[in-house]
């Protein structure tokens, strides 16, 4: 499994959903079934507003994963995705139960204190259990 921590300059939390819209594209059109496994109901709702205006020249395939679990893109929390060895965009401050089924792991970190303390945890649990996580600044 190939994991990437994406490393954000600022601290604005709408950076990093711009980035994960912008992961979810890049990760759709190379292919993959993309999950984006999201912090809270709120956020799940900002993204999926996101998705669909935030470039004009294209748009998203995307649905909540009740909604449908085979999208293309696929907005969740901590449902059980139906997909297999996709990729696993996660905003959530902790790993995801479901981690082992997919292909690739991005976790953005952006400069908010909390979530960089989190996503420090993260790193070192992914370490862990094995992996080899990488950092990649934006």
């Amino acid at each position: 499994m190939r994991i990437e921590f994406y490393v954000l300059s600022s601290a604005n939390p709408a950076d990093r959903l711009r980035a994960a819209c912008q992961l979810a594209a890049k990760g759709w059109r190379h292919g993959l079934p993309v999950l984006l496994r999201c912090t809270d109901a709120a956020q799940r709702e900002a993204l999926d507003q996101l998705l669909w205006t935030f470039r004009a020249e294209s748009f998203i395939p995307h649905s909540l994963i009740e909604d449908d679990a085979n999208a293309p893109v696929v907005l969740a929390l901590d449902e059980e995705p139906d997909v297999q060895q996709g990729l696993l965009i996660n905003l959530a401050s902790n790993i995801s139960p479901h981690v082992e089924r997919f292909s690739r792991v991005i976790e953005i970190v952006n400069q908010e204190p909390d979530l960089l303390a989190a996503c420090r945890e993260n790193f070192r649990t992914y370490r862990q259990r094995g992996y080899d996580p990488k950092r990649v600044e934006l």
